[in-house]
């Protein structure tokens, strides 16, 4: 007799739960749903406005087409202090405030991360470059592509092309 109050009890549960006006927020909302097609197919809500830094750069979904991408942020001296307050949050921890890869995390890790004041990064890649690798991440280096806008990317890239080198450059009295 308990086994068969158990089984129906058991039975009955799951289908009042899914009678509860909660059950089905998750699914039954106005955000995009996966596979439903790019912005440009659905326009925005009337009366809404778009946040700083999304209509600056194309959305990209690989490595290798964000390389390919001109930096839209010209390298004035706002862009490349937005992008040091960028690159003190996100990027100190492992490459250090030098960028040599002296940070703390980076300490720890069995492989050094990049040198970003190497001459390769500063001469030889294309800005692309480097805001792809901080949008996707690399080998060891984690994505930031969901952590900060576009525009914020940009202003990093500023930084790490433009003032990471000034920064530690020593300064020179005037006498």
């Amino acid at each position: 007799m308990k086994l068969t109050r158990w089984v129906a009890l058991t039975a009955l549960v799951p289908s009042l739960a899914m009678a509860w006006p909660w059950s089905k927020d998750m699914a039954n909302q106005i955000s995009i749903k996966p596979q439903e097609g790019p912005d440009s197919v659905r326009p925005y809500p009337e009366r809404s406005v778009p946040m700083a830094g999304t209509k600056t750069t194309p959305y990209v979904h690989d490595h290798d087409a964000a390389m390919k991408l001109p930096n839209p942020n010209p390298a004035t001296p706002e862009s490349i202090a937005r992008g040091r307050e960028m690159f003190k949050i996100y990027c100190v921890p492992c490459h250090g405030n030098s960028g040599t890869g002296d940070g703390p995390v980076g300490a720890k890790l069995i492989v050094r991360p990049f040198d970003l004041t190497a001459d390769r990064v500063q001469k030889e890649v294309p800005e692309g470059y480097i805001f792809a690798h901080v949008t996707f991440g690399g080998a060891l280096m984690p994505s930031y592509g969901n952590d900060m806008y576009p525009s914020e990317r940009w202003d990093l890239v500023n930084y790490v092309r433009h003032g990471l080198k000034a920064d530690q450059a020593p300064a020179v009295s005037a006498k």
